[in-house]
């Protein structure tokens, strides 16, 4: 019996530069950006770390994005596709590299379900701002540490955490409304829903997020967060961390993990420039990130707090004691968690997109049945391990993405060869690529993402 073809008769993509650059900021504008960053800005010394930070954007954005992107569009298909037309380029088979290709898309799979626990958070928060009810807990910390706690049964053994979430606590509900939601997004098409998602969601959340650094900034006590962003500590720059977690950041709010940067790269039309498409990625994720710390940094000098915690007690606890108790905290939490619910849906799209595709291009599966088919896989999943949701994340994060971007950097610019990654990286662009990008891409850029594995697993993950 004949082999399956790696790509669909009709494919679907996105109708506009503007539509694929929204949807890949919005993959790329995460949790990370939002409660990780800002803590990284704080712990590690404002622009001490900033300026590394800044530099291996550039370098990741300049190597790894546009070779996602490229190799992506290459094969018009996802990372099992895409691997084995890197294989089948230099060797004339592509079994091994669709054999390879799999481990990004348990990546993707992985962290997709590890994100639906916390997009369940996240619509319950925005729920509870809107109504009040997040608000009427007040500054008291028992009350608001124990809200999350309900919601997100961290602590509880695996029996435990089965027996909870089965008999009707923890975050049930929720999960299944945010997953429906994403489902939906999807379940509509890459230009029908995630392209129209994203021109809505990524403008609303620059805006709102705007809006409330202006306001923060008219607060008294926010000038102390401004200062400390903005100060440079040059020792600081001779500490090994600083530079560890400055990378990790940026390798890792970038998207590159040969998943979620492929499959929408290889929704790309071919006269589209993808050198641009990346510079303006890395841009506008940069710009969330910073915008994230201009509020959250300010708003928690301003509330005479010190961003000492991070992880999700930053957002759904210490934030929350600190909006409450500022002037308009009602208003404000409210369009914070509108925003930070923005992020986390783009996010949840982009990740759930690669096994959809996936049943999509190798079992010639339907649209909708493919999205429920992953929804409903990733739901039951998500469903029992409430209780684990740090552990499960960290295990993706720290090995599987790493993995999965240096196995799409070795087989885009090692296996598929010189010639084969210029032809697709300027494809659709005015003029070529400059003679900088493919040895720094294949030396330097592979050689980042074995840092990031290593230093992930020694250090308990940097990103």
């Amino acid at each position: 019996m004949a082999a399956p073809e790696t790509t669909v008769e009709k494919r679907d993509g996105f109708q506009s530069k503007w539509g694929f650059i929204l949807a890949c900021i919005g993959s790329a504008v995460g949790m990370g950006n939002i409660w990780r960053f800002p803590i990284m800005v704080s712990t590690y010394g404002g622009l001490t770390f900033l300026i590394p930070y800044f530099l291996f954007v550039v370098l990741i954005g300049a190597t790894g994005v546009i070779g996602e992107f490229a190799l992506g569009r290459s094969a018009s298909a996802g990372p099992i596709g895409a691997f084995g037309k890197c294989t089948e380029v230099r060797t004339g088979n592509k079994k091994p590299g669709e054999i390879i290709g799999w481990i990004p898309i348990l990546g993707a799979m992985g962290l997709a379900i590890g994100y639906t626990v916390v997009l369940s958070w996240i619509f319950k928060y925005a729920f509870m701002s809107i109504t009040g009810q997040l608000f009427n807990l007040g500054t008291d910390m028992g009350a608001i540490g124990g809200m999350f706690g309900a919601t997100a049964p961290e602590t509880a053994s695996i029996g435990e955490s089965v027996s909870v979430v089965l008999g009707g606590a923890g975050n049930a509900l929720w999960l299944v409304i945010g997953l429906v939601v994403s489902l939906v997004i999807m379940a509509l098409g890459v230009a029908g829903g995630i392209e129209k998602a994203n021109k809505i969601m990524m403008p609303v959340l620059f805006f709102l997020f705007v809006a409330l650094g202006i306001y923060i900034f008219t607060l008294p006590g926010s000038g102390e967060g401004y200062k400390y962003i903005f100060t440079l500590q040059p020792g600081g720059l001779a500490n090994p961390k600083v530079w560890i977690f400055a990378f990790g950041q940026a390798f890792f709010s970038l998207s590159v993990a040969g998943n979620g940067s492929v499959i929408y790269g290889s929704y790309l039309p071919k006269n589209e420039s993808i050198p641009s498409s990346a510079r303006n990625v890395a841009f506008f994720d940069t710009l969330a990130a910073m915008l994230a710390a201009l509020v959250i940094i300010p708003a928690m000098a301003a509330g005479g707090a010190e961003l000492s915690k991070g992880g999700p007690g930053l957002m759904f606890v210490y934030l929350v004691n600190v909006l409450n108790g500022m002037p308009g905290g009602r208003i404000v939490g409210m369009i914070f968690y509108i925003a930070v619910l923005f992020a986390g849906l783009s996010s949840i799209v982009n990740l759930y997109e690669a096994p959809v595709a996936m049943l999509q291009e190798r079992f010639k599966v339907k649209r909708v049945p493919a999205v429920a088919i992953i929804g409903v896989i990733g739901g039951i999943v998500a469903f029992l391990i409430q209780g684990y949701t740090s552990q499960w994340m960290d295990i993706v994060s720290i090995y599987i993405c790493p993995l999965g971007a240096f196995l799409a950097g070795v087989m885009f610019f090692w296996v598929a060869g010189k010639d084969y990654v210029l032809k697709n990286v300027n494809e659709g662009s005015a003029k070529p690529i400059g003679n900088w990008f493919y040895p720094l891409a294949k030396y330097g850029y592979c050689i980042l993402a074995i840092v990031a594995l290593v230093a992930g697993a020694a250090l308990g993950g940097i990103g």
